[in-house]
């Protein structure tokens, strides 16, 4: 089998190699970078005054401030999730464990659209939740930040998760029984053996995670209200200045938005490069 692939890349000559680059070079110049350099030429188109003017309005600073709020706490309540999830699944074995994949994935299938009208029937006014929250503990899921937390926290269920379980998968239980065997607690063995060995698998579905909550539209955008100044979040407030011709305001909140996907992609990249060695020693193990 090895001598077949050898033999395969032997025969490809610079041609195709030439080829299949430019393709892909191509489809990433024409939708990717394109589309973003797009963004931030729009947003400068009528200089750089009417940019910050923008984005120093008190409804981008709100819409900001709550994308970055909204992200905050969804991001490590799923990568809790993730990681207890991932654990259990791999490292044990129970009745339903199917089931509980199964559920996992379920936010790829379901629509953010529909995951936001199942809050709007669990916490509405027409609902038991909904009316009891808000009297008894002065909890107002719908159109407040609560609801704005859940549905991310829905649609960003499965990132995390699915990072962990094929790497813990082939990781097996081996080492956990070791650290077991030789006097280690639990949660020592989670600590200083588990998390350890999958802390790269980690990070990168937590940066995708935090891309997506970032980003999510549909979900947030049925509980939000629209509320501005309060319940907008910066892909929601970027539709409404668009939808108002406000062209220059809403490319200027997109390419906020787009710098800290940006950065979180520099972070990872910059993780990568400053423990190059250890990923190396990993990816012989």
């Amino acid at each position: 089998m090895q001598s077949d692939r050898a033999a395969a890349r032997v025969s490809e000559g610079p041609a195709i190699r030439a080829v299949l680059i430019g393709a892909a070079l191509a489809f990433l110049i024409l939708f990717l970078f394109i589309p973003l350099i797009g963004v931030f030429v729009e947003a400068f188109r009528r200089g750089a005054g009417v940019f910050f003017a923008a984005l120093s309005e008190p409804e981008a600073i709100s819409a900001i401030q709550l994308t970055l709020l909204v992200a905050g706490i969804s991001v490590p309540l799923n990568a809790v999730f993730g990681v207890a999830a991932a654990w259990s699944i791999t490292k044990f074995d129970f009745p339903g464990k199917s089931m509980l994949i199964t559920l996992i994935d379920l936010p790829f299938s379901v629509s953010p659209v529909v995951a936001g009208l199942v809050y709007v029937l669990l916490f509405g006014a027409g609902s038991v939740l909904g009316p009891f929250l808000d009297d008894n503990f002065g909890i107002q899921v719908l159109f407040a930040v609560p609801g704005l937390v859940l549905a991310t926290v829905f649609v960003t269920l499965p990132f995390v998760a699915r990072e962990l379980i094929p790497l813990m998968q082939e990781q097996g239980t081996s080492s956990e029984e070791a650290a077991l065997s030789l006097g280690a607690s639990g949660w020592q063995t989670f600590f200083r053996v588990t998390l350890p060995s999958i802390r790269w698998a980690l990070l990168y579905g937590v940066l995708l995670c935090n891309a997506r909550a970032m980003g999510e539209f549909g979900a947030v955008s049925v509980v939000s209200g629209h509320i501005r100044g309060e319940t907008n979040t910066m892909p929601l407030y970027v539709e409404i200045l668009y939808n108002e011709y406000n062209f220059a305001a809403a490319f200027s909140v997109a390419s906020v938005l787009a710098l800290l996907a940006i950065l979180t992609l520099g972070i990872k990249s910059f993780l990568e490069w400053r423990f190059a060695g250890e990923l190396a020693a990993n990816r012989r193990h």
